[in-house]
């Protein structure tokens, strides 16, 4: 990469990070993580689709292994759902402390926290148990979540010296690089970055936007987003060493826009580092 393209990266990121500070953890939930968004009654709702291919992901028997490290958290806790029950570590991380700090407060069992229960019942039943087990599923959870850590996927180390005891077998990340990304470039290097985390034969395991422009952080909370479509999704998880598995695409009914973002789509990824 020639200096002048980093150069034009870091000022980019740097803005990008001051689009952040102003974010509204519980705006972010109301506006993505409630009806019609989160309407489990209905089956082309965009969170049961999310939660249909992660419980096929993480049961189909090749995602294995010691330790799940989820890259750039978010306040949100469904991307691990169906991932903590098959590892035994589970490392939740982000940029925002206010972020962090929401996660926190689940995990503590905060009253005043995001009610997860819809999810953990949804995941439930997609696992063939009752609803009402959901109490021991968020048990395990809070269980194998031994850490809640600072990210920043544009340094080459994303993660403190020693944050991690050594290469996570599985990586998990929902709706990140694209949206903290000021360009395709930054989006390729920030995989690449976050790779480094993985073991090689180590599985990644990705939702993110199609053709988003922008979505709302919170009132009045405008963050840009890199558009990026499947083709080059792929180009840049074969650029960054990764054997693309699984690659399937979900278009919002138009009812489920709802004026927070302009997304047309999203996709569910699963590939395999060489």
């Amino acid at each position: 990469m020639e200096k002048r393209e980093e150069a034009g990266i870091e000022a980019g990121v740097a803005a990008m990070a001051q689009c952040y500070q102003p974010f509204e953890p519980a705006a972010y939930l109301q506006y993505n993580y409630t009806p019609p968004r989160a309407d489990f009654s209905r089956l082309d709702s965009i969170v049961p689709w999310k939660l249909g291919c992660l419980h096929r992901a993480f049961t189909a028997g090749d995602i294995c292994g010691g330790t799940l490290v989820d890259v750039g958290s978010g306040p949100t806790l469904y991307q691990v759902l169906s991932g903590c029950e098959v590892f035994e570590k589970l490392v939740l991380t982000d940029f925002l402390p206010q972020n962090r700090a929401a996660l926190r407060r689940w995990l503590g069992d905060d009253p005043g926290s995001f009610d997860w229960s819809p999810y953990l019942r949804h995941v439930c039943q997609l696992e063939g148990r009752s609803p009402e087990a959901w109490h021991e599923k968020a048990a395990r959870l809070r269980s194998v979540v031994t850490d809640v850590l600072p990210i920043d996927v544009h340094r080459p180390a994303p993660l403190l010296p020693g944050a991690l005891p050594g290469p996570a077998d599985c990586l998990v990340s929902s709706f990140c690089l694209e949206a903290v990304s000021p360009d395709r470039p930054a989006f390729t290097q920030a995989l690449r970055h976050v790779s480094t985390l993985l073991r090689p034969g180590g599985h990644l395991v990705m939702i993110g936007a199609l053709e988003e422009s922008y979505y709302l952080g919170g009132p009045g909370v405008r963050i840009p987003v890199v558009p990026v479509d499947q083709a080059f999704v792929t180009a840049s998880l074969e650029e960054c060493g990764y054997t693309v598995l699984e690659f399937c695409t979900y278009v919002l009914p138009a009812d489920m826009c709802v004026g927070v973002d302009d997304v047309v789509g999203i996709f569910f990824l699963k590939a395999r580092k060489k």
